[in-house]
């Protein structure tokens, strides 16, 4: 199909392991964008009701000419969608803004836990589940206290947490608790979001020593770290290059030298407090 690898989920659902992000891009350029990246070969697509651009990302994926069933499609929810059948009707909405009958990766964007309905939310999402209108279900910017709610009151974990993550924001005890329960880690803003983390000196001179760009070094260690990046851009060089990062290996040296670089939670946004 393309060069891209799959990564497996819990629930035996075959998800690409690098994919493109779509915040903050409107229609039109989402439209033209998704359909360049599906030609460059991307199979996985994000998206979001928050973000705007269902309709774009639908209308890109049908003038890629590329079968629908070869796409990986992501959206998330907002917290008005808090319930169990509110979760449901979330799922109807981005079906029809994105113009397709199945969803193949369904995620709460955030938890929002002063509202206190993101585990009713997660039972409206198990049952979507369960009625295969969605492949796999999960959750963005859920820390491990939110994750053992849902554990203990449902009895099921979420496929998928996507959640910010790069070489600055290395959430290392987010990763155990997810490998702990069979939990795939997606990384947001994996390159940095515009930051100065591409112009770092550490990255820098790993990219050079590889003959690679900075942004491909730091997808490189999200890949072998074993998460799924989802880099945005809209740019056709750079829709190439972050999918170029598959044919080549960094050290044990690299890997511990590009995560030296974490902050330890500085910078990071707080899911306990931001929400939409």
């Amino acid at each position: 199909m393309n060069g891209v690898p799959m990564v497996t989920l819990a629930n035996g659902v075959a998800m690409p392991a690098l994919g493109l992000g779509t915040s903050p891009m409107g229609d039109d350029e989402t439209e033209a964008t998704v359909t360049a990246a599906i030609g460059a070969g991307y199979r996985l697509i994000d998206t979001a009701e928050n973000y705007g651009n269902e309709r774009g990302v639908g209308r890109g994926i049908r003038a890629s000419g590329v079968d629908r069933d070869e796409i990986f499609v992501t959206t998330k929810f907002n917290e008005r969608w808090h319930g169990f059948e509110e979760a449901q009707q979330a799922f109807a909405n981005s079906a029809e803004r994105l113009g397709l009958d199945r969803i193949d990766l369904l995620l709460i964007h955030w938890p929002n836990p002063r509202k206190d309905r993101y585990v009713d939310a997660w039972r409206g999402l198990v049952k979507l589940l369960e009625d295969d209108r969605v492949r796999a279900i999960g959750v963005s910017n859920f820390k491990p206290a939110h994750l053992d709610r849902l554990l203990e009151e449902t009895g099921v974990a979420p496929q998928v947490n996507q959640i910010e993550l790069d070489p600055r924001i290395t959430k290392a005890e987010e990763r155990r608790y997810h490998t702990e329960h069979g939990i795939v880690t997606e990384s947001w803003s994996p390159i940095g979001a515009g930051g100065d983390l591409l112009v770092d000196a550490t990255i820098g001179d790993v990219a050079r020593a590889h003959d690679k760009t900075p942004a491909q070094v730091v997808l490189r260690w999200h890949v072998q770290l074993g998460l799924i990046p989802i880099p945005k851009t809209s740019k056709l060089r750079r829709l190439a290059e972050n999918l170029d990062v598959f044919g080549f290996e960094l050290s044990a040296e690299d890997m511990d030298r590009i995560a030296s670089l974490d902050r330890h939670g500085e910078g990071a946004t707080d899911s306990d407090s931001f929400g939409h």
